[in-house]
């Protein structure tokens, strides 16, 4: 059965999002990806369907850029899984990126280099 991950981006890194979605198709992925990305994060009625969709999911993903500090539709997802107890995992978008300081919705986030290899493990573990 297929895990279903919920993946946090900063729209800005788009781009990242659609790699790693086409990476895992080419791959044969064991998970489903769920996106909730939309241009105006801060409408109640996303909020509430984004909160829906992470609880239903077994594990969000949060690609890590420097965008991701300002990014305020991702860090309250961030928050959002971490209030509903639903595991996190972040990845390095680039890898000029770390280390860096983070925003402390990451806090207790445990952050890797983006391989399949981390990324498989981390969700076959869920």
């Amino acid at each position: 059965m297929n895990k279903r991950i919920f993946i946090s981006f900063a729209m800005e890194d788009k781009h990242l999002r659609d790699f790693l979605v086409g990476q895992a198709r080419n791959i044969k992925s064991p998970f489903d990806f769920m996106d909730m990305s939309v241009k105006q994060p801060w409408d109640s009625q996303w909020k509430t369907q984004c909160r829906r969709k992470i609880k239903g999911c077994d594990g969000v993903i949060a690609i890590i850029t420097k965008n991701s500090k300002k990014a305020k539709g991702q860090l309250w997802e961030v928050k959002c899984a971490k209030e509903e107890l639903v595991p996190i995992r972040g990845i390095w978008g680039n890898k000029d990126n770390h280390p860096m300081a983070l925003s402390s919705e990451f806090d207790g986030v445990q952050v890797v280099n983006w391989t399949w290899d981390n990324i498989a493990n981390w969700i076959d573990a869920l």
